[in-house]
């Protein structure tokens, strides 16, 4: 199996590059290519000030995927949480353990921290993700809806 050659590793401001790589692969399976606007100095500055965390999956020394969180607050829980902006494996290696050693890390990240939960959003069409997600324990969230607002409209 795949998986017993798998590392992964915390990804450094160097990394910048090749998260942005992985960026773009994201941007083009979710169909979202138009969308992206980050800058390689712009993630390099972010991951040195620690405003995000990133994990790269290696196999053999060879990048094949990448997790991007950063930490959330609960006022009402006076703790911390952990929320996954983008976690992507590259599509010749999926179903070979890689997203679940992302959450295991990320998981073992969170305790360590003393953080309460783990969020992350899916497109609505993306059944295997979700899938996957319901198969890891995950639940949608039904109860709240995610509104959004245009700061440039201010």
């Amino acid at each position: 199996m795949v998986n017993n050659c798998v590392k992964i590793r915390v990804a450094s401001a160097d990394d910048a590059d090749l998260i942005l790589q992985f960026i773009y692969e994201l941007a083009e399976y979710e169909q979202l290519t138009d969308s992206v606007q980050i800058t390689e100095p712009v993630l390099r500055d972010w991951i040195t000030r620690g405003e995000i965390e990133v994990l790269i999956a290696e196999i053999s020394g060879k990048p094949v995927g990448f997790a991007l969180y950063y930490f959330t607050y609960s006022t009402f829980r006076g703790a911390t949480g952990i929320y996954i902006e983008d976690l992507f494996i590259r599509p010749e290696f999926r179903r070979n353990g890689i997203g679940t050693m992302f959450f295991r890390e990320i998981a073992s990240r969170a305790k360590s921290r003393g953080c309460f939960k783990i969020d992350w959003m899916v497109l609505n069409w993306n059944e295997k993700s979700i899938e996957f997600y319901k198969k890891l324990g995950g639940r949608p969230i039904d109860d709240w809806t995610t509104y959004r607002l245009d700061v440039k409209q201010f």
